[in-house]
């Protein structure tokens, strides 16, 4: 593979991904080009808000370009705010042009997902949705409403990809929209998934926590056996099938590695989790673990300075966001009503993809604690797929983001329709880790 200078392992995991040359160098400023935006009801009372970016390659046109639906975790994180303007959008969160904007090679679709996620909305409390499968059905009516509206992508390559909670949610979204692909009921190229540290097997993340931290110094013996214990617990509850139960074990386990680590940060070992700010009272929590687990795993995604800019500079830009709806406004009742979804793993359904000889892409950032690396092999293992013995025995090869280091940015594996990315001094977020020299 023939490697970019200065380029980001992950830009040219997304160059490999989307089969494009990486012969040139795609650091190009960007250059204000078209965009559009709207919502769509997807059922009764629940509005989802979706916003496109047309690419801006100086050499090509988009047409000859991918497009890209990028997916964000929490439930409940905003892909339109924080995806776009904290990863990979054409503007930072200053609105300054972003030098490695994904613009360059692919043009962007960002949706607000599930429906109350950002700017999406529901106007009734039992609209949100509650499973996977919700999630899925609402994807397909926006898609479907998306492609009949603008057939100029009808025929280009479509990627989904995603980060955290965004990766469980894209495995199923994936699968529905090969069936729908093939059954004729959405017109589109569908070429691929990208599972960016995804929570596809909550409980085998939570069962490598403990020997993860351990290998590298973040818990002593006494910490590992309370980690591991609790880790059990999870198990157990999820064995059972008793979904809400291992969800607050799961808040359990993140408590006492916090405990035990003093504070590690679940995005990033070599750093230190801020201080949680108190929860505000308009949120109406009342489960307390859920208050816990909300506030370290959506509301980093919506900090103030974020928060500011989209209800405020961009909210005036939109022009179609209701009055009554601020953006991230009900993320905490997104978060609260998928309690049942949160620890129920999604394995068979990248089964089923692998089957259907869909394009399916791993990769996982080398410093992240939620959705490890270790959990990601660990349910890969599992898969069912016919070649994956095959997959398993090939060595996996090294990259290079500078042709003129000898430092390695990242390995991959490869076989037929699967691949595994593994990102080295990168976090959680990959796309904006900061790499560590």
């Amino acid at each position: 593979m023939e490697l970019v200078p200065r380029t980001s392992p992950v830009v040219l995991l997304l160059l490999s991904l989307l089969g494009l040359s990486t012969g040139a160098v795609i650091d190009w400023p960007a250059e204000e080009g078209k965009e559009v935006w709207d919502y769509v009801t997807v059922r009764k009372d629940a509005h989802m808000f979706w916003w496109l970016y047309y690419a801006t390659n100086p050499c090509k046109n988009f047409s000859e370009l991918p497009l890209v639906m990028w997916l964000q975790g929490g439930p409940g994180g905003s892909s339109t705010g924080f995806g776009n303007f904290e990863e990979i959008g054409p503007l930072d969160s200053d609105l300054k042009p972003r030098r490695t904007t994904w613009l360059q090679s692919a043009s962007l679709l960002f949706v607000d997902n599930p429906v109350g996620t950002g700017f999406s909305y529901v106007n009734k409390s039992g609209a949100y949705a509650k499973d996977l499968a919700m999630v899925v059905s609402d994807m397909m009516i926006l898609l479907k409403t998306f492609f009949d509206c603008h057939k100029e992508f009808q025929t280009i390559p479509f990627y989904i990809f995603s980060e955290s909670y965004g990766g469980k949610m894209a495995a199923g979204i994936g699968l529905e929209l090969y069936k729908a692909v093939q059954q004729g009921t959405i017109q589109c190229n569908f070429a691929g998934v990208a599972l960016g540290d995804s929570w596809i097997s909550p409980i085998n993340s939570v069962l490598s926590w403990g020997p993860y931290l351990y290998s590298v110094s973040l818990l002593d013996d006494q910490g590992l056996a309370e980690v591991s214990q609790v880790a059990e617990q999870v198990l157990d509850a999820v064995n059972k099938e008793h979904y809400v139960e291992a969800t607050q074990l799961w808040g359990k386990a993140e408590m006492l590695i916090e405990q035990n680590t003093d504070g590690v940060n679940f995005y990033n070992i070599l750093t230190k989790s801020a201080p949680m700010a108190a929860m505000e009272s308009s949120l109406e929590f009342t489960q307390s673990h859920l208050v816990h687990l909300y506030q370290r795993h959506v509301r980093h995604l919506q900090q103030d300075t974020l928060s500011q800019l989209m209800n405020g500079p961009i909210r005036k830009k939109l022009k179609i966001i209701p009055e009554d709806c601020s953006w991230g406004g009900q993320s905490a009742s997104v978060f609260q009503n998928m309690e049942g979804d949160f620890m129920k793993p999604v394995i068979g359904i990248v089964d089923e993809l692998l089957e259907a000889g869909v394009n399916v892409t791993v990769y996982n950032g080398q410093l992240d604690l939620i959705v490890d690396t270790m959990g990601q092999e660990a349910w890969m293992r599992k898969l069912k797929w016919a070649e994956l013995p095959k997959f398993n025995q090939l060595k996996w090869k090294a990259l290079y983001s500078d042709p003129q280091s000898s430092e390695t940015s990242a390995f991959v594996k490869s076989y037929k329709n699967l691949a595994f990315y593994w990102i080295l001094r990168a976090g959680h977020m990959v796309t904006i880790s900061r790499f560590v020299r």
